[in-house]
């Protein structure tokens, strides 16, 4: 497409209407299989695994949104993550962020550690750790910024000089921005992720993942993976994810609105030990913020004296529901030891600072006098 703005580019990507009858909505090929032209002559489909009409048009536009050569969906988050580490091979060198996602973490060490491939946790907001942790046979430095749930950052552009030396690659997960407010391919990234569950899809209703490549091979090994594991997006939720992002603009302009507000408050609260946002001027990584990111987002998490208060607070809650998953139009709020990262040991969970003082919160889109409201009361009770 022409070099549009990003609100044009949302509504329009791989959006166009359908060049048969006009329709302006893509439509939901709900076909596992496709009729051959003849022996190993298809129209362009054969088989819903290995590619279909709707999911094709998704992974356009999610291509062109993250700036990216290709894109390849997924059936989750988790399964675009699975599929990435997937073309690792044994011997290579796989270098993790060290306080990432509690799911990646436990593919990581309960799954992907029995096939050969040395993973190091590296915190790589110390570039002289990222320095020293590179290796000849390092194959992909996997990055996640901001962290869930403690909002660190990571100069993607720096570690992308830095791991391109050793001939390695740079995959980002930016789930908790979306491409409204990061772009990771234009700091210098090889490989986006994301969980189209979360902000892309906007309205909590489909799973989905997603990995955005810079180079024809990306296109090739991630559709290999589509066909090999088999877990794919289905048409009816490559549909919905078409829907979200044509708001998505919209949508993350309310989000950071409330974002701000929100942390603004929290930060002046006296039962609030800490708020993570990096948008605070108070954030130790406020300057990378605002040189790297287009704008700091609705994901926050606060502090509290302990995890009776947490208690407290999460049944007081009124408009913000106590749920896992974020990035949808409603507020949700979460208990992250217990909830994205339950799966790691209590040890490991100190070690990189999450606490069971800690409550994520994924801001909406409602009124931010409402959900100032909202958390005012509950931390009254308190």
């Amino acid at each position: 497409m022409p070099e549009y703005k990003y609100s044009t580019l949302a509504v329009h990507a791989g959006q166009y209407p359908d060049p048969r009858t006009g329709a302006v909505n893509v439509p939901i090929y709900l076909s596992s299989t496709f009729e051959l032209n003849g022996i190993g002559e298809d129209k362009g489909w054969d088989y819903s695994r290995g590619g279909n009409p709707t999911r094709d048009r998704l992974e356009e536009a999610l291509a062109a949104l993250e700036g990216g050569a290709n894109a390849r969906v997924f059936g989750s988050g988790m399964a675009a993550i699975s599929a990435l580490v997937g073309t690792l091979h044994a011997g290579d060198h796989l270098i993790c962020a060290h306080n990432v996602y509690g799911g990646t973490t436990r593919l990581l060490d309960q799954v992907i550690c029995h096939y050969g491939i040395e993973i190091e946790y590296v915190d790589l907001a110390n570039l002289d750790a990222l320095s020293a942790a590179l290796k000849q046979n390092t194959r992909l430095v996997h990055v996640e910024t901001p962290t869930n749930p403690l909002l660190q950052l990571t100069d993607i552009a720096a570690v992308a000089e830095m791991a391109h030396r050793v001939g390695a690659e740079v995959s980002v997960d930016n789930t908790f921005l979306s491409p409204v407010l990061q772009s990771p391919i234009a700091l210098g990234a090889d490989i986006v992720m994301h969980s189209t569950t979360k902000f892309l899809n906007g309205h909590s209703d489909g799973l989905g993942g997603v990995l955005v490549g810079t180079k024809p091979e990306h296109a090739e090994k991630f559709n290999l993976m589509q066909k090999a594991f088999g877990g794919i997006l289905s048409p009816f939720e490559s549909y919905l994810v078409l829907r979200g992002i044509k708001t998505l603009p919209l949508r993350m302009k309310q989000h950071e609105e409330n974002g701000r507000a929100l942390a603004a408050y929290l930060a002046e609260h006296p039962k609030v030990l800490k708020t993570f946002y990096p948008g605070l001027p108070s954030h130790p990584q406020h300057a990378l913020a605002v040189r790297q990111q287009k704008g700091f987002g609705s994901m926050m998490t606060l502090e509290l004296d302990s995890r009776e208060a947490v208690g407290r607070f999460l049944k007081a809650l009124k408009i913000f529901l106590n749920a896992e998953s974020l990035g949808g139009v409603e507020s949700l709020a979460s208990h992250s030891a217990t909830s994205t990262h339950a799966a790691l040991t209590e040890e490991r969970r100190l070690a990189i600072g999450i606490t069971q003082r800690l409550v994520r919160l994924s801001v909406g889109i409602e009124d931010k006098d409402d959900l100032i409201g909202d958390l005012s009361q509950a931390l009254d009770a308190v």
